[in-house]
């Protein structure tokens, strides 16, 4: 019962206002005036996202109520008191309260408790994966880049598989122009600053607010795969 506020009030006038407030900030609010009543629900039905909980009913104190809710529920409550005792207090964060709120309130605060609540219970949403920007698809010598497929020339090709297959390593022009260059012997080192320039351009047509290519002053050239 995802959004649904279970109220165990015996006072019609607290519970009404309580349910207003709840309805008014999108949530679904039921309301039961006794302990065994709200036992018996929570037993045969599913669990709403909160109790509020007073904890002086007629048939049986809240305290009660939660001691055997906690035996098959480890739903949120939230108590309701007349009383501002620490002891009370504390007796019923002990048995598994997550609030204590004393009478009289303001429902619009109880609600504001209640999301507080909720968020802090709330699992931690699990990042997606961040998609891989680049795919090497090298029996076919294509590189893929956020979906498209690149239009790259044999060195290209060969210089942007080469950083590739080194993710985040530093790779210098000499290392470079032996990997990629290895059958051009003559080719000069700054062949490889050339084609990092029309890499990059040919990059940015696709994404041109990200540079996968890092410059390492005086060392040489680095990529990141995602």
């Amino acid at each position: 019962m995802p959004g649904t506020i279970l109220i165990v009030e015996d006072e019609l006038a607290i519970a009404d206002s309580i349910a207003y407030a709840l309805r008014t900030d999108g949530f679904t609010p039921v309301h039961v005036a006794l302990g065994q009543q709200a036992l018996e629900l929570l037993r045969s039905d599913a669990a709403p996202a909160l109790i509020v909980l007073d904890v002086g009913l007629p048939d049986m104190n809240g305290f009660e109520v939660c001691r055997s809710l906690r035996q098959f529920s480890n739903v949120p409550v939230i108590f309701l008191t007349a009383r501002s005792d620490e002891i009370d207090r504390i007796v019923g964060l002990e048995i598994g309260a997550d609030d204590y709120v004393t009478k009289p309130f303001s429902p619009r605060e109880l609600v504001a408790r209640i999301r507080v609540v909720l968020r802090r219970l709330a699992p931690a949403p699990v990042p997606a994966p961040a998609p891989a920007r680049f795919e090497l698809r090298a029996l076919e010598a294509r590189i893929i880049y956020c979906g498209h497929t690149l239009d790259l020339t044999r060195y290209e090709y060969l210089l942007l598989k080469t950083l590739l297959e080194h993710p985040g390593h530093v790779l210098s022009r000499a290392q470079l122009m032996d990997r990629v260059w290895a059958d051009a012997p003559d080719t000069l080192d700054r062949t490889v600053d050339a084609h990092v320039k029309s890499l990059r351009a040919k990059l940015r047509l696709i994404d041109p607010a990200t540079d996968p290519i890092h410059t390492h002053r005086g060392m040489g050239y680095s990529l990141l795969r995602a």
